[in-house]
């Protein structure tokens, strides 16, 4: 299987994990966290094969967005191009590798709902699933723009 056929895989698991139907009984919401968790856990893995597919060509030894997309990665025009989005917080790289970094540390990326109506929502209503999903979309289209600049080299 090439690079690519394995991001386009992988985005395509993780979009059909995020859309999957939730049966409501006593598990309901963990069920939802263990979801939106391994659907950003294969968005992890689509986006390290996605740097791996725009990076063949300059042969290096990791694929690791920590490193490749990290202040001294390697300074090929796609790496930086996605430095340069990352560091934009409402772009899909933005909200990606922080919620990365929150599913990598001790209190995750899942957060389970707030059932008190009379609190005020401090953060935005949208579920991590809709965010998910139009992040996901957002990648789709940068990817497929990256990939022909790389092709091109």
């Amino acid at each position: 299987m090439s690079a690519r056929t394995r991001t386009s895989q992988l985005l395509y698991q993780a979009e059909l994990l995020i859309e999957t139907p939730i049966q409501e009984d006593e598990h309901a919401v963990t069920r939802q966290m263990a979801i939106e968790e391994g659907a950003l856990a294969l968005f992890e893995l689509a986006l390290e094969s996605f740097l791996a597919e725009i990076t063949e060509h300059a042969r290096l030894d990791t694929r690791r967005w920590q490193v490749l997309l990290g202040a001294d990665g390697p300074a090929l025009a796609e790496l930086i191009r996605l430095r340069e989005l990352a560091a934009q917080p409402q772009s899909w790289l933005g909200w990606l590798v922080g919620m990365l970094l929150k599913l990598h540390g001790d209190d995750g990326a899942a957060k389970r709902p707030a059932y008190n109506p009379s609190m005020i929502a401090l953060e935005s209503n949208a579920s991590l699933g809709d965010e998910f999903y139009s992040h996901l979309q957002s990648a789709k289209q940068e990817m497929a723009a990256l990939r022909e600049t790389s092709h091109e080299w």
